[in-house]
């Protein structure tokens, strides 16, 4: 296909064997049963209110994509119950209640059944841990507990909601299938080379956490633990320690970077045509994709629906950015800055506390409002790239397009050169801020907040700017792009630093977790029993 594209392509598309098994692998996605009236657990409405309430603000405090947010939240709920009872023995209920109070799955979706699913989830785990970590030495065994955890969370929530993780795992097959092809790594087996780009896959495409990427890289080989057997989960439990190193030695490797470059290049247009999948009904999508003409129309007002969703997005994310970073970081440098002040200086500079206030809410809102939004241009490369991606045509499919090769010897003159330049533009970003800080009459303290919080909005905001290459099948760069880049990494370095090297100090996660949620859940618990209680009460008297 060329590289243009008409207004209103035409002519019909021959679906490859590929594109008809994963139309057929979606058709065939078992929906999860709706419970009836006798099945289903109901919670209280007003217990709900609270437990919402205390999800939305703790989960401000935990900067994570919303969908990676619920699965988080089953890892504190089980923790906290596994902390009380540790065997876990009925402590099924009271989890998919607490999922149900804080609506991380709709009103009445969930059923007895369900119960006795996670369960029997929690009942296979907790004996495998027992098998797993008895003798062991302490780190080796918190290593191993770790581990499980993080697929035992992943399972219940994929058991809870099964229709997207299906939908997910097709898709991400489909992605493998299509770029397997296309991938060479020198000298590395074609197995690992597949293993590397499933890994890959789960960073770019799904974007999983660690606890995930685990999960789903031992189901690729294995299945969910708790499907297996008594004698057949024996045979498997004692291969378990290197079974989870060996996943963690490939989500580690370092060709999963490189691949992750390359995929990320690959995404928008699969992005775009899963989600025409999930939006057309079954039976619709094959006459969809069977002409360019209709499947231009509708790849045309999609892409158009999601650039104006994506500039949305950027303004909710930049919101969000801000309110993470005001009460995890800023509230607290903000409250310290007067104190110290007054403490070394004798006095409070309140222009450097209302330009440490103000100055990084307006810079992240210029970075949002000035990022650009993808084109009609790129929503005519998509639509060309989903017909190579779909059509019989396997040329596209088989042209290899990465070749990540070892690490090679790099020139030792050109290499410390450039770390020169590297800390000289370091040196002199910080210098041209600190010299601004002194015509402003700034202190010490003042500027070391300033600057933490400039990196720090920094960071967050080129974070919140990849939304919007999430469907740029190209970003061109300016001529000065590199200089630009080259001086401003320094701030951007910083801000990685304090955003991810000290998220440990965030003390507002531990006092939720620690000393407000326990009793908190508690009381919602209680109340949640009263309820329950005076309605069976009311129900005899009728």
């Amino acid at each position: 296909m060329s590289e243009g594209t008409q207004q209103a392509p035409s002519g019909p598309i021959e679906l490859s064997p590929v594109s008809l098994a994963l139309l057929q692998a979606v058709k065939a996605i078992k929906l999860k049963a709706k419970p009836d009236e006798y099945s289903k657990i109901t919670v209280s409405r007003a217990v709900s209110f609270f437990a919402l309430a205390y999800e939305r603000v703790r989960n401000v405090i935990e900067y994570k994509d919303e969908h990676l947010v619920r699965r988080a939240a089953i890892e504190r709920i089980v923790k906290r119950r596994l902390s009380m009872n540790p065997s876990g023995a009925g402590e099924a209920e009271n989890i998919v209640r607490e999922l149900l109070w804080a609506r991380y799955f709709p009103t009445d979706s969930l059923s007895e059944g369900d119960i006795v699913s996670v369960q029997k989830i929690l009942d296979t785990y907790q004996k495998v841990k027992v098998s797993l970590v008895t003798g062991r030495e302490h780190t080796k065994a918190s290593y191993l507990m770790q581990f499980l955890l993080d697929m035992m969370t992943c399972e219940i929530e994929e058991h809870l909601s099964p229709e997207s993780s299906q939908r997910e795992n097709i898709f991400t097959y489909f992605m493998f299938q299509s770029l397997k092809n296309r991938v060479q790594i020198e000298e590395v087996p074609t197995e690992l080379q597949h293993a590397y780009l499933l890994a890959s896959l789960e960073k770019t495409y799904r974007k999983s956490d660690t606890p995930y990427q685990r999960y789903h890289l031992f189901t690729v080989f294995y299945q969910p633990l708790a499907s297996y057997d008594t004698k057949t989960l024996e045979d498997i439990a004692h291969k378990m320690p290197q079974i989870f190193q060996k996943i963690d030695d490939t989500l580690n490797n370092s060709n999963l970077e490189k691949l992750g470059k390359f995929i990320k290049k690959q995404l928008p247009p699969y992005l775009i045509l899963f989600e025409l999948i999930k939006l057309k009904k079954p039976e619709e999508i094959n006459g969809i994709l069977a002409t360019k003409e209709s499947l231009w129309t509708d790849i045309e007002l999609l892409c158009r629906q999601k650039y104006a969703l994506t500039s949305s997005r950027l303004r909710v994310l930049g919101v969000r950015s801000i309110i993470y970073i005001l009460i995890t970081k800023m509230l607290l440098a903000i409250l310290l800055e007067g104190p110290l002040s007054q403490y070394f200086y004798g006095s409070i500079h309140y222009e450097s506390v209302v330009i440490n206030s103000v100055f990084p809410v307006l810079m992240m809102a210029f970075i949002i409002f000035t990022t650009s939004i993808p084109n009609e241009e790129n929503t005519k490369r998509i639509f060309q790239r989903i017909v190579d991606i779909i059509d019989s045509d396997e040329s596209y499919e088989n042209k290899v397009a990465l070749l990540a090769q070892k690490t090679r010897a790099r020139k030792p003159h050109l290499q410390a050169g450039f770390t020169l330049l590297y800390i000289l533009a370091f040196g002199v970003t910080l210098w041209v801020i600190l010299t601004v800080l002194d015509m402003l009459s700034f202190n010490i303290i003042s500027k070391g907040i300033f600057i933490f919080f400039v990196s720090t909005i920094a960071f967050f905001a080129q974070r919140i700017r990849q939304v919007t290459s999430e469907y740029k099948l190209i970003d061109r760069d300016t001529i000065l792009t590199p200089f630009v880049d080259f001086f401003f990494m320094p701030i951007l370095t910083l801000g990685k630093f304090f955003s991810s090297g000290m998220a440990k100090l965030n003390f507002f996660t531990f006092i939720f977790d620690v000393l407000i949620e326990a009793p908190y859940k508690l009381i919602i618990e209680i109340i949640e029993e009263w309820v329950k209680f005076t309605r069976s009460k009311r129900e005899e008297i009728i």
